[in-house]
């Protein structure tokens, strides 16, 4: 499993006994007031993990057996409210309400992620993102001589 992560968190979970996983990717910590539980509802923390939690379970995952690895939670625009620290504080205090402990994160900073997961393993792997560059002029616009008009 393979996604990109921003101010986005994902929360990778992994029975080690029974060797299932799998991973959320969430937008938001807590829903709007009014979204109804449907597709749009998984970009909710709340919501993605508890899916997540119910579908290992389903596999034969147990809920004590299960540990978590978190990533994501970046602070990608400077002027903004920091999404991401709200979104990393709010899997952290959800896996401890939970009692599922947190064997590794990476949360936080200015730059993105790659994260890959092997759900049967619980390996995960995270790689940053570089920073694209900005455009850039590949030649520089002739100047503006007078009140010419040019047809073309």
């Amino acid at each position: 499993m393979t996604t990109v992560l921003g101010s986005c968190v994902a929360a990778c979970l992994h029975d080690p006994e029974r060797g299932v996983g799998g991973m959320n990717h969430f937008l938001l910590a807590e829903t709007a007031d009014g979204v109804r539980m449907n597709e749009e509802a998984m970009r909710y923390g709340a919501y993605a993990m508890e899916i997540l939690i119910n579908d290992l379970m389903k596999q034969g995952a147990r809920r004590e057996r299960l540990e978590a690895k978190l990533f994501g939670g970046a602070k990608m625009i400077e002027s903004l409210q920091d999404v991401g620290a709200a979104n990393a504080a709010f899997a952290r205090r959800f896996l401890k309400d939970e009692g599922i402990p947190t064997i590794a994160e990476s949360l936080g900073g200015r730059r993105a992620r790659r994260v890959e997961f092997w759900p049967a393993s619980g390996r995960a792997r995270q790689r940053e993102v570089e920073e694209a560059p900005g455009p850039r002029m590949v030649r520089p616009p002739p100047p503006v001589t007078g009140n010419d008009v040019e047809f073309f």
